[in-house]
């Protein structure tokens, strides 16, 4: 359901206008409802959250506000692209701001492989398979590689079991993978070689993701603010995110940006003999979910790789889809004992990509 507030300064001569241009838009919308009021005075304006007149609220969000912009009766301006100032938002601007609130709204599924067939990336905590497994993430989170041997054995050892062992059983789970020589080589939502997903923790090291959508979920699952680096397939060009950890929007750039959720059509060999998951991720999509420069360009790559099927998700589905992911996989009481111990400066950073 969408909500949407027109909050306007009495004989505003923009109310019309953006009035019209919502007009345009909310065609696509039927079961839209828009509300409009008159703001009189000041403590109103606070009160009910106007930047300027005439202001938008898209479910009680100002999707085109500067962070911290204060409450103002005085005339708005809104900026475009291409560089004109207006006193209204555009038709392209307004449809963006709609369909993502809608997208927000909207009850989202996540890829097979990406959740473990539905059964989520949080291990359970029998024998020792959670203790290990934050052990491991609590390292990248904070290092930006894997724990020692021994330090997993002693995240084990409550449980009456070996590190090395709880890593094979975690591997088989899908919950992180080992290379042939037994070494972790990735910890969804964190990779141990190189990918195209950068990711600067805020106060933290480097990292890199196995994917777009993990990438997206470091921010809510370490509680710290990431920008994001990434690079869109076959054309190189950069693509960055900045996200915070909580429910303010995050940046992106170019502001068209989006992911597209690929993954590999044929699944067949794809698990290893002793798996408890149908399909192992790190095979079957991570180097398939990634961050395109527009819609558009999604759907070129795809249509040029027949081989791939997959969707493209808005900023805000992909968003979601990491927060829902990787959100609890840290709880907050162990990431802030854990990041605030001596560190060792710059242990398993990843260069910078160029």
């Amino acid at each position: 359901m969408l909500e949407l507030s027109v909050l306007v300064v009495p004989d505003c001569p923009n109310d019309p206008v953006l009035l019209e241009r919502l007009g345009l838009v909310l065609a696509d919308y039927p079961d839209a409802r828009v509300t409009r009021f008159v703001i009189r005075d000041e403590a109103e304006a606070v009160r009910l959250g106007m930047r300027g007149s005439p202001t938008l609220l898209v479910n009680g969000i100002d999707p085109f506000a500067a962070p911290d912009s204060p409450a103002s009766l005085s005339c708005r301006v809104y900026r475009y692209e291409s560089g004109q100032s207006q006193g209204a938002p555009s038709v392209a601007a307004l449809r963006r701001a709609v369909q993502q609130a809608a997208d927000a709204a909207t009850p989202l599924k996540l890829p097979g492989a990406v959740g473990r067939a539905g059964l989520g990336r949080l291990a359970p905590v029998e024998g020792g398979l959670r203790a290990v497994q934050q052990r491991v993430l609590l390292s990248f989170a904070r290092d930006g590689g894997p724990p020692t041997m021994t330090e997993l054995d002693q995240a084990a050892a409550p449980y009456g079991a070996g590190g090395r062992a709880v890593l094979a059983q975690l591997h088989a789970a899908d919950f992180l993978r080992l290379d042939r020589a037994g070494a972790i080589s990735a910890a969804y939502p964190f990779s141990a070689v190189p990918t195209r997903h950068v990711v600067r923790i805020d106060g933290g090291p480097e990292v890199f993701s196995m994917c777009a959508i993990d990438a997206l979920g470091i921010a809510a699952m370490t509680g710290q603010p990431v920008t994001i680096c990434s690079a869109e397939p076959d054309t190189a060009i950069p693509i960055t995110v900045a996200v915070p950890p909580g429910r303010a929007r995050a940046v992106w750039e170019p502001r068209d940006a989006v992911v597209f959720d690929g993954e590999q059509r044929s699944r067949g060999t794809c698990a290893p003999p002793d798996a408890t998951v149908p399909s192992v991720a790190a095979d079957v999509c991570c180097g398939l979910i990634n961050f395109f420069t527009s819609r558009d360009s999604a759907a070129a790559w795809a249509a040029a790789h027949p081989e791939v099927t997959g969707h493209t998700l808005s900023q805000n589905q992909a968003r979601a889809a990491g927060v829902q992911t990787f959100g609890s996989l840290l709880r907050a009481n162990l990431w802030s004992d854990y990041s605030g111990r001596n560190r060792e400066p710059g242990r398993g950073r990843p260069a910078r990509l160029s």
